[in-house]
């Protein structure tokens, strides 16, 4: 026979206790100690557990999945990160810093994915966007700025979860967004809104709604000061797909990034610019890191990959003569680490003196590049400065650099140089190997056949 014994929860942290206290040893909350409703339950015995129906067995061969196709979001970089659109009866959650455009983002991808109702239609079809946070007239002030036909979207302004399910349960939206979680609450629990158990509680009553009723519903989350989602980490457990709306600080461009997907790759990104009529798509994100390049010394122009997607970044270095007797070393958006790895096989392999210089590395744009495609770049880049020779601007260097000074070939060489010569590119410095391509090609096999390239 098991133990049996009464638990207190406290409502503010989830933290357990076998007596009831007047205040949280763990979150210092007063008054938070609640007995655990699930206490009998986790008390019976084997045997009256064994009591419970048995659970329905599904045959995967007799579903029928010909209408179970992805709802395009209207907005290209999206779908390209949602795996080609929103499936229905999923869960989305977007993350982001306060102001980056959360709200934005999901009010026009609501707008968006569903056509508005024609006149005279009923209810049915549409998206709903549910606001916490905002009055109605804040919000028909945002979808006038936005450009956004007032019919395109139903509104509801309400924070209890029970009266929300109630209304979509009546509305049979295609879309839901949910803005924001931190805000919802239901009677079922006790604790404030945007508590542990609240959280939780309210993503599990939309999860079911989302799944029983083939409802796609995305929910907007708040951050904490460490960069992570605010509320209990198995949130990010519950829901289909996790991303993340990111800001580059230098620019006014927006990155969103996919973490989780359980219906795609995580490594596609959509770019974004912020306008006055909300996000806008940039389809030629090369254009973005190349705009304001310049022909000087220290410059080279590499491709990466992210997802499937190509784009071309410039590299800057510059090498001076350290003032101090311990040269320096630093990057911007390159791995430190990396870049003292390049410099020791520059000067062991290619006879480059650069225990008296310092050597400054920086990725234009304020991306973050872990692709050892970069490698090759960034030693042209390197050689460059030190030796004041300017790298011809048409010019795209890729290639992978090991330890013995070798070149090595990298992924999707090819689709690289497709995309460097759609962007006018005519000259490329790749690893020796066959490779078809329309550019100029200069094929070495190792830093010191790049040096002489450089400075020849």
């Amino acid at each position: 026979m098991p133990k049996t014994g009464t638990i207190y929860v406290c409502t503010n942290c989830s933290a357990q206790s076998p007596k009831w206290s007047g205040r949280c040893l763990e979150c210092g909350a007063w008054g938070s100690f609640r007995e655990d409703a699930e206490a009998n339950l986790r008390s019976k015995t084997t045997s009256d557990m064994q009591k419970a129906p048995a659970a329905d067995v599904i045959d995967l061969s007799a579903l029928n999945t010909e209408n179970f196709q992805r709802l395009p979001t209207g907005i290209t970089e999206c779908d390209r990160v949602l795996g080609g659109g929103i499936v229905p009866g999923s869960l989305i959650l977007i993350g982001g810093e306060p102001g980056i455009g959360k709200s934005t983002l999901a009010l026009q991808i609501a707008a968006n994915v569903v056509p508005p109702r024609p006149a005279g239609e009923g209810a049915g079809g549409e998206g709903v966007y549910v606001s916490g946070e905002e009055s109605p007239e804040q919000i028909k002030s945002r979808v006038e700025r936005l450009a956004i036909a007032p019919d395109a979207v139903r509104l509801i302004t309400e924070t209890n979860v029970e009266k929300i399910i109630a209304a979509l349960l009546k509305l049979k939206p295609t879309l839901v967004v949910i803005d924001s979680i931190q805000t919802m609450r239901s009677l079922e629990v006790d604790g404030e809104s945007g508590s542990l158990n609240q959280i939780r509680a309210c993503t599990v009553k939309l999860l079911q709604t989302a799944k029983e009723h083939n409802i796609a519903i995305i929910i907007t989350g708040h951050i904490t000061k460490d960069g992570a989602l605010a509320g209990p980490k198995t949130l990010e457990h519950l829901v289909d797909t996790v991303l993340y709306l990111e800001q580059n600080k230098n620019n006014d461009f927006r990155i969103l990034r996919t973490v989780k997907n359980r219906f795609g790759s995580t490594d596609e990104i959509g770019l974004f610019e912020m306008t006055q009529v909300g996000f806008r798509e940039i389809q030629n994100p090369s254009g973005v890191f190349l705009d304001e390049m310049q022909g000087a010394s220290g410059t080279a122009v590499s491709c990466i990959l992210e997802g499937t997607r190509p784009f071309l970044v410039e590299v800057q270095a510059l090498v001076t003569k350290t003032v101090f007797g311990y040269p320096q070393r630093k990057s911007a958006g390159f791995d430190l680490n990396r870049l003292q790895i390049l410099l020791a096989v520059l000067s062991k392999r290619a006879g480059l003196n650069l225990a008296t210089q310092d050597v400054h590395v920086n990725v234009v744009g304020g991306l973050k590049i872990n692709e050892t495609a970069l490698d090759l770049a960034v030693c042209g880049a390197i050689i460059s400065s030190l030796s004041n020779q300017i790298i011809a601007k048409d010019t795209v260097i890729l290639g992978e650099v090991g330890l013995g000074g070798e070149v090595r070939k990298i992924y999707k060489l090819e689709q690289r140089l497709n995309e460097a010569k759609k962007l006018g590119f005519a000259k490329a410095v790749i690893p020796a190997g066959e490779v078809k391509s329309g550019l100029a090609l200069s094929k070495i096999a190792n830093v010191g056949e790049l040096v002489k390239y450089v400075t020849s």
